[in-house]
């Protein structure tokens, strides 16, 4: 464990947490290890999302009844 790493309490459902110690036994890893993992994961997969989100803003906003008829009209519903 990194001499600088924060500690939390984190409360898991009985059955996440028994799956997450047994996946730490199968890869040799510790379950702080595989949290932390996750949690990287999900946080870099939102900023992802916020960039997305970001790069599109200056787009038009479509009305979703417009774009339903478009799709019907080209026969893609």
């Amino acid at each position: 464990m990194k001499s600088n790493a924060k500690r939390a309490t984190v409360y898991f459902d009985p059955d996440v947490h028994r799956v997450l110690k047994l996946r730490a036994v199968e890869t040799d890893r510790t379950v702080s290890e595989l949290v932390n993992e996750a949690v990287r994961s999900q946080l870099a997969e939102d900023a992802e999302d916020l960039a997305a989100l970001e790069e599109r803003a200056d787009e038009p906003n479509l009305d979703f009844e417009d774009v339903l008829k478009d799709l019907k009209k080209h026969g893609k519903t």
